[in-house]
């Protein structure tokens, strides 16, 4: 794996996340239910890994939306069906952090898509932490140093996202209770 490099925040994510999604409400019309930008790129002023995160919801994860990205060109580094990380305090089932995963086509903007269920925890997670991140700038301050000295450190980058999801799980924590003292919900959030 190559290393992992940690950029400034850039202004022009905003519009590359539009162009990706545009092609994804074409390719699956009313099967996307939403396309949201997700991941660090989608938090004004956070640092991040320049690749676009994307998390498209549909309301089953089946075959046919595999088959129609793979034929539009969008690739999958190893398995199409993956399952996310889960958090500290969360059941374990296997379908409630099952999803999805493709990058860009060959030639195109560096990007990750997660495709997965409504209402499944890990399609909430990635909304709710984003939000929080959007809200309180200090944490999302906080959480790009600790992403540029992650980054500068690790002697093997294959090690970056098991180190980073224990920190992404405090992240959770306390995105979590600014939901309830806020009134959060995932259903009223935009892109």
């Amino acid at each position: 794996m190559a290393a992992v490099v940690i950029v400034e925040h850039r202004g022009a994510w905003r519009g590359e996340f539009e162009a990706i999604a545009s092609e994804l409400r074409g390719l699956l019309g009313a099967e996307a239910l939403r396309i949201d930008h997700i991941g660090s790129t989608a938090v004004p002023a956070l640092a991040a890994k320049d690749i676009i995160d994307v998390q498209v919801t549909v309301s089953r994860l089946d075959g046919g939306i595999a088959e129609r990205l793979i034929a539009a060109g969008f690739t999958t580094p190893t398995h199409v069906v993956r399952h996310d990380h889960v958090p500290s305090g969360f059941d374990a089932a296997a379908d409630d952090w099952r999803k999805l995963f493709f990058m860009q086509r060959p030639g195109a903007r560096r990007c990750n898509i997660h495709v997965r269920q409504a209402g499944k925890p890990n399609q909430r997670y990635a909304l709710l932490v984003r939000d929080y991140l959007r809200a309180e700038p200090l944490a999302a301050q906080a959480y790009g140093e600790l992403k540029r000295r992650l980054a500068k450190a690790l002697a093997d980058p294959d090690d970056y996202p098991d180190v980073k999801d224990p920190v992404s799980d405090i992240l959770h924590l306390a995105a979590e209770r600014w939901a309830l003292a806020t009134g959060w919900d995932p259903a009223r959030v935009a892109s």
